[in-house]
């Protein structure tokens, strides 16, 4: 199994509508609004780094009002 954190920049004023669709990603496990230099951070469990690549870049990515992502992947 593979973790790994999506960090997520929305558009202002769209945070709440982001979450709640970027939750119903397959392999999205949890997201949370947070105050800092990004507004959402989702977790994501699936079976392979391929699978981290294709939530984030062909799902989290192009959720309308999404500014822009960055993701980590857990080492432990």
């Amino acid at each position: 199994m593979v973790t790994a954190y999506v960090m997520v920049k929305a558009n202002t004023g769209e945070a709440d509508r982001l979450k709640s669709q970027i939750l119903d990603i397959e392999g999205v496990d949890d997201a949370h609004i947070v105050a800092g230099d990004v507004d959402i951070i989702a977790k994501v469990d699936v079976e392979s780094p391929a699978a981290v690549k294709e939530i984030a870049a062909d799902g989290i990515q192009h959720v309308a009002g999404v500014e822009d992502t960055q993701t980590y992947i857990a080492m432990d």
